[in-house]
């Protein structure tokens, strides 16, 4: 993606006052367009691979079909596509079924505007995007795989055997300020304190 170019979005909601103001004050937002709506899971798996947006924001709770089942629909339909769910709800069962159906994230839906529109660029980056109110339970009920992606994982190897900053940065080939980056991540996802506890964290989950 160029420096000028946008993030195209596509909102999935069946209250409609919600998915007009999500999708009109996205379309405000720097470095956003939204390509297009639906109102429903089966709308979306219709309409999606005709826009191919790359990030579709799903409510998860919907008539016809659901956000989750959706989610899966559209991940085999368009493989690169990113899918965040948006919703109120921060159910545990919810959480890991929509990641285990492709989602890249899970968000509620008091984000504020200007947040939203920055995980959306996240997202399409490929960083995985969680609401803090359920990033503790999310680390508990899933194995960290299905948590961090697979660099992040890399460097969480590292950290449990002792690795410094430099020492992650020379294995990896990255930078140390993208070590620092990685490694901010993975505390704030898996809700750890710090480098001693994502060691402990390592070693109970058979990482090393």
């Amino acid at each position: 993606m160029t420096a000028n170019a946008n993030v195209t979005v596509f909102v999935v909601d069946d209250q409609d006052l919600v998915r007009e103001g999500i999708a009109a004050l996205l379309g405000l937002q720097p470095g956003i367009e939204v390509v297009g709506s639906a109102r429903d899971g089966a709308e979306a798996v219709a309409a999606v691979p005709g826009c191919r947006p790359d990030v579709v924001l799903m409510d998860v709770r919907m008539p016809e079909l659901d956000g989750v089942a959706a989610t899966a629909a559209l991940r085999r339909l368009l493989p690169a596509c990113k899918i965040v769910m948006l919703t109120t709800f921060d159910d545990d069962e919810y959480v890991t079924r929509a990641l285990q159906a492709g989602a890249i994230g899970y968000l509620l839906k008091n984000l504020p505007v200007a947040e939203l529109a920055q995980a959306v660029r996240l997202a399409h980056a490929g960083v995985a995007q969680f609401d803090s109110a359920v990033v503790g339970r999310l680390a508990a009920a899933l194995p960290a795989a299905d948590v961090l992606t697979p660099r992040e994982t890399d460097v969480l190897r590292l950290i449990s055997v002792g690795a410094s900053n430099k020492e992650i940065a020379s294995r990896l080939y990255l930078s140390e300020g993208t070590v620092k980056n990685h490694i901010s991540r993975i505390l704030s996802r898996l809700n750890l304190r710090d480098r001693t506890q994502a060691a402990l964290y390592a070693k109970d989950n058979d990482l090393l």
